[in-house]
């Protein structure tokens, strides 16, 4: 470490002082002001000046009483600072007010802000995102002169009474990037590491009274190119800001091991105490420790201290323990008194979980368990304050993981608040603890920070920040080193130093790969391929993917198929979706409309942004649950049921739990045909241990009747309140299908009312009982289909082949890659028309179309035949077959016809409630599903293909009084309604930062996407599966691909009106 003189030659000489009037400010613009050559926030090697040594987390409180309020400013030992600060901010360090530490600096123009808070949210300068570049010139460790802010925060502050003969401790919670601090006009140090605490021993610069707080805080430092994390790059003081007093007689720092004996019975507890002990009081001095379980003491320790400082260690054997895991969050609550001559000076509380993390057999354990890591990655995010996040919206975010299945979150890609730990330790989460360390901007090749030396003590700074503040947390149970930094002497001196420090837990880090110095193989993005290579190696540590399944926009496609292959391998155990929440920020446009922004939508056109990379979550920016956290849920649910014997009603649960007996949940089942109940109960308590499978048999009562197909869903439900998640929550569910079907009979259409057919050369109308149905004959479309007199079409069925793209789309080119297919339904040609009466009650429309390219040249053949019945229901039959050789996959196969906006309810039975995708479905069972066309939509932030449901049997487009159209497939559809056209959510080019230089990128947002005066409805065969395993090159799996040369699908359509029955019409056989 540097020894620096940063910043004191400038107390020595004041040139040109003017005293302004009576109010004693003085004028400082002239005054020249020194700092060392490079400052600290431009030299790698200095990372900290006057800091106080990095500790465990705790507050010290007055009584144990207070201590168990949970609540930090209960304890008279600390005081506030949050709260309204004067502020000023300079575009570069040269223009910075250098001297307003001063006292008599005057900063009476100056605004106020609160803290803490970003800048950038609270109205100074503007957010930027970027993933991989830096915002900034890439010239480490300096930073460009031109633009750099720095923003300079003053206050004033008291010290209580009562806390005279104590030191004074000044924290930051956090500050982004780095800071210097003035008390009372003296320089007290310096700080970097934007996300863990920053701590001075202010005692010698405070006077009586009033006292003068000055803070400088740079935007951007050689700390910055160590914090190259891909998210909203935000600066400012963003965590609490308080004084804390620490009297001659103090815990100094303390570490909790808490782990279990060799059987896995017993707790194994050491508690090491530093202790400082000196003054009047210091020969009375005594440190008592006490673990206690639900109030109840089940260790008690004391010892009298020597004098000066020391280290105490408590250990103990605790007899069957109550282990701790995220299923089971056993808490046990250690109490630690300080005291002298009876009487308590301090009490500190800390939870403590007893559980042992290994890696054995190339398997990680908990406890001696195999367990599965299913998580997600998280950022710290709120849509409105930015990079400050409070107890509620953890508290949310913990409770919608629990509810959705998650049991892991890796702490992308820096420690997150105290708080969170605290919340995760008492609900139950698995941690992975990441240093604050990405230097992602300088690659991984000869530029990477990780090899070069002189960067060495900065990584191992903000490594021990992390394992000193987070040690005793027992809801981690691995550190990571890092995130896209590279690999070299750098994270092996880190992990080096992890592995002396704490050998009781793993330390991974992804650049590793299978080099020494990581314990888990954790690739990010691994394809299912390269997974089960690995696999099959016979491989000596666990593959848990650090990041997979990127869940940008409409995403996380073939999710149940990662987790088939998971399961068939044990070293195969799980991973961390990239990632929790959508990083919008929630903005006003011009017309007072509010949208969450993304990259690119502040600031100047030349600011560097990665546009929408930054919305990668499974839930919204306010937290609101997205579809594919439902497929998740689904997926990671904890309990298994396959068929044994549906024809008998057998099936067998499987416990996947580690811990959790399946006693704990109430089973309940049905049977539905149509849509409908049929028959349902309740399973007998079922006593089943983790691991193990049972099987049941549902004695269901079902009369078949022709053409209903009838579903067995069963449903596993919380009987109490666990974690956060209420009582009668759904925790697992599974769908089977039985083989119970009685066929119908081929429609008798002799029966049909007779059909009238009026045509000239450029139509063909035919009038039925109740209905009409006009075919344009030159453009080969249903230009008119009323039911009486009431129109139901604006445009009739064409073919479509396009849907507006996805960001997996953009990602892996689709949309230049099968852009021939955009218009080729628009642009179809009509080559052969033929209209013929087969029957008094039965006609037959036939269109040939040419499909061709923007070059006019054909590409396909397509075939579209109406037969039109005296019932008024219209077949259409369609058939697909390309002509050209080579042409790239089809995005969509189906039709799609546009309706008036009145026609704004849908029911359909099929694969729902929420929308659901070929390779993205498991989650959305078979049922009976109704509500309004708006409701079917996703806004997703930026405007994208939406709302797909699969596996529809039939559909109605109705209005208020039941009049519309109804769909039925042949057998099976996919479909989805807007009150939008499909240009409505399309973007031309992608946002996400990787467009061709050049090219213009416009920001779409949810706001653009108006509600126009129609209904658009598809129908299709199908549209291609969403993807997922990434969204910059990875293309929809094969098996979820429109790639074949022919395609034949036919559905059926007719006019509907309240007194139908779709469930009835649905059963007619033609």
């Amino acid at each position: 470490m540097k020894k620096l003189n940063l910043i004191a030659r400038h107390f020595t000489i004041l040139l040109s002082v003017i005293v302004i009037s009576c109010n004693q400010y003085t004028d400082y613009s002239n005054v020249p002001f020194e700092e060392n050559d490079p400052p600290p926030w431009q030299d790698q090697g200095v990372f900290q000046i006057n800091k106080e040594a990095p500790h465990a987390h705790f507050i010290p409180f007055e009584s144990a009483e207070q201590a168990r309020t949970e609540d930090k400013w209960q304890s008279p030992m600390l005081q506030s600072l949050n709260g309204t600060w004067q502020f000023n901010l300079a575009q570069n360090p040269s223009e910075r007010p250098h001297w307003f530490f001063k006292n008599d600096f005057d900063t009476r123009e100056w605004d106020e802000i609160k803290v803490p808070s970003n800048w950038e949210i609270e109205g100074y300068d503007y957010p930027i995102y970027t993933n991989v570049k830096f915002p900034h010139e890439k010239t480490p460790p300096t930073i460009q002169e031109h633009y750099n802010p720095v923003g300079s925060y003053k206050r004033t502050f008291e010290i209580p009474a009562g806390w005279d003969g104590n030191e004074i401790i000044l924290h930051f919670g956090a500050v982004s990037s780095a800071m210097n601090v003035w008390v009372n006009e003296q320089f007290v140090g310096y700080s970097e590491d934007s996300k863990t605490p920053a701590e001075f021993n202010i005692t010698e610069y405070l006077n009586g009274g009033e006292n003068s707080l000055a803070v400088e805080i740079f935007r951007w430092s050689d700390a910055s190119y160590l914090e190259d994390q891909d998210f909203w790059r935000l600066s400012g003081i963003t965590r609490d800001v308080y004084l804390k007093a620490r009297g001659q007689q103090q815990i100094q720092d303390f570490s909790v091991i808490s782990g279990l004996d060799e059987t896995y019975t017993d707790g194994i507890f050491s508690l090491n105490i530093d202790v400082l002990n000196i003054g009047e009081n210091a020969k009375s001095g005594v440190i008592e420790a006490v673990l206690y379980e639900n109030e109840n003491p089940v260790g008690n320790f004391s010892k009298e201290l020597n004098t000066g400082k020391g280290n105490v260690q408590f250990t103990a054997k605790i007899q069957e323990i109550k282990k701790w895991s995220a299923e089971i969050p056993n808490l046990y609550e250690l109490i630690i008194t300080l005291k002298n001559q009876n009487e308590i000076v301090e009490v500190i509380k800390q939870d403590v979980g007893f559980r042992t993390v290994e890696i054995k057999n190339a398997n990680l354990l908990v406890n001696g368990k195999y367990v599965y890591m299913k998580g997600a990655n998280l950022h710290e995010h709120h849509d409105i304050n930015g990079h400050v996040v409070d107890k509620e919206t953890m508290l949310l975010d913990i409770k919608t993981m629990k509810e959705n299945n998650l049991n892991a979150i890796r702490t992308s890609h820096y420690p997150q608040p105290e708080l969170w730990y605290e919340l995760c330790n008492k609900y139950g989460l698995y941690i992975v603890d990441e240093a604050n360390v990405e230097s992602h901007g300088m690659g991984y090749g000869k530029e990477s920070l990780a090899k070069d030396e002189t960067w060495k003590e900065a990584h191992l700074y903000r490594t021990k920040n992390m394992f000193e503040r987070d040690k005793n947390q027992p809801c981690i149970i691995t550190w990571s080193l890092g995130n896209e930094a590279g690999n070299g002497v750098n994270f092996y001196a880190t992990y080096d130093y992890l592995k002396a420090a704490d050998p009781t837990r793993p330390v991974q880090y992804e650049r590793a790969g299978l080099e020494y110095n990581t314990d888990i193989f954790c690739p990010m993005y691994a394809r299912m391929e390269s997974m089960e290579r690995y696999a099959k190696t016979n491989p000596e540590r666990p593959l848990i993917q650090c990041e997979y399944a990127h869940a940008m926009g409409n995403s996380v496609g073939n999710f149940q198929d990662y987790w088939d292959l998971i399961e068939k391998y044990d070293v195969l155990q799980g991973g961390f979706i990239w990632d929790w929440v959508d990083q919008g920020l929630l903005t006003t446009n011009e017309a007072g409309e509010e949208f969450w922004a993304y990259g690119g939508d502040f600031g100047p056109d030349t600011v560097p942004s990665d546009g929408n990379f930054c919305n990668n979550g499974l839930v919204e920016p306010d937290r609101t649950v997205k579809p594919h956290l439902l497929e998740v849920k689904k997926v990671y649910q904890n309990i298994g049921f396959d068929e044994v014997n549906l024809n008998n009603g057998t099936i067998s649960i499987k416990n996947k739990y580690a811990f959790l007996n399946l006693f704990e949940f109430d089973f309940v089942w049905e049977v539905i045909g149509d849509g409908k109940i049929v028959d349902n109960g309740k399973l007998v308590d079922l006593d089943l241990a983790p691991g193990k499978t049972k099987e049941i048999t549902i004695d269901f009562i079902v009369e078949p009747k022709p053409g209903i197909e009838y579903f067995l869903t069963v449903k596993a439900k919380l009987k109490n309140d666990e974690s956060l998640v209420k009582a009668g929550a759904e925790m697992a569910a599974e769908q089977f299908k039985l083989p119970i079907f009685v066929p119908i009979q081929k429609t008798d259409n002799s029966e049909f009312a007779a059909l009238n057919l009026e045509e000239n050369e450029s139509s063909a109308t035919i009038i039925g009982e109740g209905f009409s149905i006009v075919f344009d004959k030159k453009a080969g479309i249903v230009s008119s289909f009323k039911n009486g007199e009431t129109e139901l079409l604006k445009s009739g069925p064409v073919p479509n082949f396009w849907r507006a793209p996805i960001d997996n789309d953009f990602g892996n080119n689709l949309h230049k890659r099968s852009r021939v297919w955009r218009k080729a339904g628009e642009t179809r040609k009509v080559a052969n028309v033929a209209v013929s009466q087969k029957a008094k009650n039965e006609i037959k429309v036939a269109f040939e179309f040419h499909l061709v390219d923007e070059e006019n040249e054909a590409i396909a053949i397509y075939n579209s035949g109406y037969t039109i019945y005296g019932s008024g229901d219209v077949l259409v039959e369609n058939n697909f077959e390309m002509t050209k050789d080579n042409l790239p996959e089809i995005v969509r196969m189906g039709m799609n016809l546009v309706m008036p906006s009145n026609f704004d309810q849908m029911s359909w039975l099929g694969r729902g409630p929420h929308e659901s995708y070929w390779d993205r479905k498991t989650s959305a069972f078979v049922g009976l599903y109704n509500g309004s066309v708006a409701d079917q939509s996703w806004a997703y932030l930026r405007p994208q293909e939406n709302g797909n449901k699969t596996d529809v049997r039939w559909m109605t487009i109705t209005d208020g009084a039941g009049k519309g159209l109804f769909f039925s497939g042949m057998p099976l559809l996919e479909v989805s309604a807007h009150h939008n056209i499909m240009e409505d959510f399309e973007s031309d080019e992608r946002t996400d930062g990787r467009q061709i230089e050049g090219i213009p990128v416009v920001n779409r947002h949810t706001t653009d996407v108006k509600p126009r005066d129609l209904t658009s409805v598809n129908i299709d065969y199908k549209q291609m599966g969403l993807g997922g395993d990434n969204s910059w090159g990875a293309r929809t799996h094969n098996e979820y691909r429109l790639s074949e040369r022919k395609y034949n699908y036919s559905f059926r359509m007719r006019t509907i009106s309240n007194s139908n029955k779709p469930a009835e019409l649905a059963k007619m056989k033609f």
